[in-house]
């Protein structure tokens, strides 16, 4: 086990697959420079090994600053053979591609009919939270969860960016790596050897009898804090991150809100069509005999990303704003952990 941050994780995975996997490459803006952690502003020069030297630049491609012709060259690659893991670098920049993503990337093993397959892998890093204003703080998970054929995943961890991210390589299927910067820094034991996380199995980050807390990305932090906070007032919260948004792990969810009787979701995108209304949809239609109080959502609200930093802090899922809503749908066990005190 060695100690690695959240951007050293994602060079380690991928530093082990190119050592594996000669059909690897790394292509995109700038990534002869960028490609140790990176996106955005990462060094190739690092523990790790300097990646150009290491494993040249067939396989680590700087491209044009066109980010329609990246994610087609990618797609074309995927399909003759290769495969790619693409540095888009802020988010925002996916949107200039989508008709690649959307018709060509997500359909095209469907329209072959299986004959050929897309083992590509598409990392960009969520901007927000650091002012970078309204173009580049977009979290934009939400809107291809609604195209048939991407995979999506969203590491919280150093530990589930590494694993996360070896099975999103292996995967025959085009997979979207969403990283929120704000987790870069973060650090943890991870193991040196090779290691997978499998797409579509959640992680129980904490157990809890009282209420599930469903959080995503970035908002992992923030729920492990706000459900410190709540153990201290006697209310026991378990926190569910699904890692993977697509394919999702529905099972997961539903048995947590099956024994909690309560449900709060926290991300950090927007309210109108993101993962938590799709996770609360999931347990309105599925699991609405086990629930004792209305869902919860803790989202971002329906509006740009203003450039002030002072507002800007107010848009994000915060410790206080999930415990708030806890607390909200807890309320009866509040009251009766109160009350089972005083008898006794």
């Amino acid at each position: 086990m060695t100690v690695m941050s959240y951007l050293g994780a994602i060079g380690a995975a991928q530093r082990e697959a190119m050592d594996a996997d000669e059909r690897v490459i790394i292509i995109g803006e700038d990534v002869e420079a960028n490609v140790y952690g990176t996106t955005g502003g990462g060094k190739s020069r690092s523990s790790e090994g300097d990646f150009t030297q290491r494993y040249g630049k067939n396989r680590i491609r700087n491209t044009p600053i066109s980010e329609e012709g990246i994610v087609g060259a990618a797609a074309g690659a995927a399909m003759t053979g290769l495969r790619p893991i693409v540095d888009l670098s802020y988010s925002s920049f996916l949107y200039m591609a989508m008709d690649q993503f959307v018709n060509q990337v997500a359909k095209n093993r469907y329209m072959f009919g299986g004959q050929a397959s897309m083992p590509v892998v598409f990392r960009s890093a969520m901007f927000y939270g650091l002012n970078t204003g309204a173009h580049h703080s977009d979290r934009p998970y939400p809107m291809f969860m609604n195209v048939p054929g991407l995979k999506i995943i969203a590491p919280s961890s150093p530990s589930d960016a590494k694993g996360l991210l070896r099975s999103a390589i292996d995967s025959d299927d085009p997979v979207l790596s969403f990283e929120a910067c704000l987790l870069w820094g973060t650090k943890e034991e991870v193991s040196d050897e090779p290691f997978w996380v499998p797409l579509g199995v959640a992680r129980t980050v904490r157990e809890g009898t009282d209420v599930t807390l469903v959080a995503i990305s970035g908002s992992v932090p923030e729920a492990i804090l706000a459900a410190a906070d709540l153990e201290a007032e006697g209310i026991s919260v378990e926190i569910i991150d699904p890692r993977t948004l697509v394919p999702l792990d529905r099972n997961a969810i539903l048995r947590s809100v099956a024994k909690t009787g309560r449900l709060v979701v926290a991300e950090p995108a927007h309210r109108t069509c993101g993962a938590a209304a799709e996770i609360s949809a999931l347990v309105a239609e599925e699991a609405f005999d086990s629930l004792l109080a209305p869902i919860v959502r803790v989202t971002a609200p329906d509006m740009q990303i203003p450039f002030s930093p002072s507002l800007e802090k107010q848009m994000y899922p915060t410790r206080e704003t999930i415990g708030a809503a806890l607390r909200l749908v807890t309320g009866a066990t509040g009251v009766a952990r109160a009350a089972l005190k005083l008898a006794n």
